[in-house]
């Protein structure tokens, strides 16, 4: 059961989205394979950018990926070429 969301939105031109994308594909099996918690992980698309929404089981789940090794260390590296200003970073809780 879904008890967090992770939601990240990044300000990408658009065409650099391609390769956003592909960073998003590249890491989305290891997030959903290794990340204690971690439920669903997809890509939204829209006008000024892109948003990756995460799910879950715990708030304290998603508050250890934004600490963790694969997050740090290898998805932040893999956009950074691409974002045009720094990503907004939310964690919401299901009530």
């Amino acid at each position: 059961m879904i008890k967090a969301y992770l939601q990240i939105s990044m300000h990408i031109d658009k065409g650099n989205r391609e390769y956003a994308a592909a960073v998003y594909r590249r890491y989305r099996a290891p997030f959903l394979e290794t990340v204690r918690g971690a439920v669903f992980k997809e890509l939204l698309v829209h006008e000024a950018g892109v948003q990756v929404l995460h799910g879950f089981e715990t708030h304290d789940a998603a508050q250890e990926y934004l600490l963790s090794s694969l997050f740090n260390n290898e998805v932040v590296p893999a956009l950074e070429p691409y974002l045009q200003h720094h990503p907004d970073i939310r964690v919401y809780t299901v009530v």
